[in-house]
């Protein structure tokens, strides 16, 4: 049986983890590792377009590929589903829908998302709960130019985090992360002082340049991400 992708890429990953190639240190060429692993060159290239994709190797044309010297690391996120992540806590999910409106973007959202004027969107406020306590509020922001069904959907039920995840992929996503004091309503939503520090994510999607949504996500106080890499 011939060498797959990933077995190539496997036993790449493991002369370089185990220092046999060195970092900085010149790989064969592709023609010299297809013919050593059996299989074709496009399956090496494949292989190392991936390890180049993840910052293990550097591939320079004409001058062959290295180990880096000091692999590249990057930080990749998907869109995370409340319900699951409270369910992943081993809590017991609730949501619940506290208002939604449809009107024309407002200024700021247009500049943000890059709107064009009088564009319909759809804002919704929600609550998302574990174990009755309050979690995370959401207040959220669809454009009906790309996604007019969202105009019919119910999200009564349903929240629009789930719903947009099932619905539409994205092509590119700006995330930001801060800490944000305690309004009046948010301090009344998340059962907290006014005033206290709550961490806070804003995470705008598009589609091949279109703006599918933005939304603000506040968690209650005490709340910790982890991400892995």
């Amino acid at each position: 049986m011939k060498a797959t992708f990933r077995d190539v890429k496997a036993d790449i990953m493991g002369k370089i983890v185990s220092g046999e190639w060195a970092p900085g240190g010149l790989v064969p060429n592709e023609l010299d590792l297809a013919e050593s692993y059996g299989c074709a060159r496009a399956t090496v290239n494949r292989a190392m377009r991936e390890l180049a994709d993840e910052g293990v190797v550097e591939r320079r044309r004409k001058a062959g590929t290295r180990v880096r010297m000091a692999p590249l690391r990057q930080a990749r996120f998907s869109i995370p589903i409340v319900r699951a992540e409270i369910e992943g806590q081993n809590s017991t999910y609730r949501y619940a829908l506290i208002s939604r409106a449809v009107m024309d973007a407002p200024h700021w959202l247009r500049a943000r998302l890059q709107l064009a004027q009088g564009t319909s969107v759809l804002h919704l406020t929600c609550m998302h709960y574990a174990d009755g306590l309050p979690y995370q509020f959401e207040d959220r922001w669809i454009s009906l130019s790309i996604l007019p069904q969202a105009g019919d959907a119910d999200f009564s039920e349903l929240g629009p985090n789930e719903w947009l995840v099932s619905t539409v992929p994205f092509s590119d996503a700006e995330i930001a992360f801060s800490a944000t004091a305690a309004t009046a309503d948010l301090a009344e939503f998340l059962s907290c002082t006014q005033g206290e520090a709550l961490f806070t994510v804003e995470r705008s999607t598009w589609l091949k340049g279109e703006a599918i949504t933005f939304v603000r996500q506040t968690f209650r106080p005490g709340h910790r991400m982890t991400t892995r890499y």
